[in-house]
């Protein structure tokens, strides 16, 4: 008996011994969890309240740098401009700064040219950083990034600068012709041959003075704001309309198809103009005796279906080099070609401008010495209907996702050579 009760007071007191160790360990744990983790102490603690709520607001990218020079705090801005790497300030100039605005707490401000993360290219991300001093301990980098506006800026430049030089040259040659018509007022042979240039000098400043105020319209008007069901078939017989004197006089075939009762959804002025355009560049820039394509057909977008009204010519093409730049403002292929067909390097780029503010978008394929083929893509207007897409009739030689379509009544042939009028 005393055994058996020895057992039990030896089982009690070790099973009183385990719920004390029990509890002990419990309370252990809850202090381990309540004390601070060391990031918590580089971000709920170390930053004064409120401050990492406006930054998580701010445009600019901003970087909370402690005593260490460590990253305590960073915007996703930050990290997707490069200037975080590793939980480190990646960019020398801006740590050094960093370093003189803690030492002295000055602010500090300074414009800068990193390189790009992800190209292998030299472009070069213009940014504009400030410095600043946030409590006692630690600084605040505020970055803004500069590229956007210093592109609209040099744009701009040369927008003046372009159209200064467009205005002076058929200003000065009026000027020059009108001198030669005084001076040969004896001569009537000299004074028609003078007036004739003249008035081709006129007719160039005129359309350059339109197509300024064209190009000015739609980059500043709202097109949607009067935006209404605008029937293709109608947009194409008014282009070939506009081109039909031009393309008579060199033998050119106009020829339209594709899929019928199509409409887009835009500001029926702009978009007969675009089109207009695309089409009278392919008149002006084929051979003679060669034939010029509009088609319209319907594809599947994820957004709704879009029209694609494509201008396929049998001209001279556009090199590669060229390509990325035909739709800037002034930028011609060949100068002097322009200047014969009476370009002003305008037309192009209303058509961009017109593309991207109903929505949609103009592409281009071209080879040298084939020809080119201008899309211009728009929303469709109404519903959206799920229709049989027409079959698209391909250059030979080419694949379906290299040469956009050619859906004519009376389809092209595949390029061949221009015939050449004696």
């Amino acid at each position: 008996m005393n055994v058996d009760a020895a057992v039990a007071a030896v089982a009690a007191i070790a099973g009183l011994c385990t719920g004390v160790f029990a509890m002990l360990a419990f309370r252990w744990s809850e202090r381990d969890q309540a004390k601070p983790t060391r990031s918590s102490l580089h971000t709920d603690a170390v930053l004064p309240p409120g401050v990492d709520t406006v930054l998580s607001v701010l445009r600019s990218s901003a970087v909370v740098l402690d005593e260490a020079d460590a990253v305590v705090k960073a915007s996703s801005a930050a990290y997707a401009l490069g200037l975080v790497r590793g939980g480190k300030l990646a960019v020398e100039p801006m740590m050094q700064m960093a370093r003189d605005t803690r030492r002295d707490g000055e602010i500090r401000q300074v414009e800068l040219d990193l390189p790009r993360r992800g190209t292998g290219r030299g472009e070069a991300l213009a940014v504009s950083a400030r410095v600043a001093p946030l409590g006692s301990r630690l600084v605040l980098l505020l970055v803004e990034d500069l590229t956007e506006a210093r592109r609209i800026e040099a744009v701009r430049r040369d927008f003046v600068a372009n159209v200064s030089h467009e205005l002076k040259t058929p200003v000065g040659a009026l000027s020059l012709l009108s001198e030669a018509v005084m001076d040969a007022s004896d001569d009537p042979e000299a004074v028609e041959r003078f007036a004739g240039r003249m008035q081709n000098e006129a007719t160039r400043l005129t359309s350059l003075v339109q197509e300024l105020i064209d190009l000015s319209r739609v980059q500043n008007d709202d097109p949607l704001e009067d935006a209404e069901p605008v029937r293709v078939d109608e947009l194409v017989a008014e282009a070939m309309d506009r081109c039909r004197q031009q393309a008579g006089a060199k033998q050119i075939t106009m020829a339209a198809g594709g899929t019928a009762d199509l409409s887009v959804w835009g500001n029926r002025g702009q978009l007969a103009a675009a089109l207009g355009n695309l089409v009278e560049n392919a008149v002006n820039y084929s051979p003679a005796r060669t034939r010029v394509g509009i088609a319209g057909r319907r594809v599947s977008a994820p957004g709704g279906d879009l029209i694609e009204i494509a201008v396929t010519d049998q001209g001279i093409g556009i090199s590669e080099k060229d390509r990325d730049r035909i739709f800037e403002r002034f930028y011609r292929v060949d100068p002097a070609r322009s200047r014969a067909t009476g370009g002003t390097g305008l037309g192009l780029a209303i058509v961009k401008h017109v593309a991207a503010s109903h929505g949609g978008e103009v592409t281009v394929w071209s080879a040298e010495g084939q020809g080119s083929t201008f899309t211009l893509r728009l929303p469709e207007a109404g519903a959206v209907r799920d229709r049989e897409r027409p079959a698209d009739l391909t250059a030979e030689g080419l694949d379906d996702e290299d040469r956009p379509y050619e859906t004519f009544n009376d389809p092209l042939p595949a390029h061949p050579a221009p015939e050449v009028l004696p």
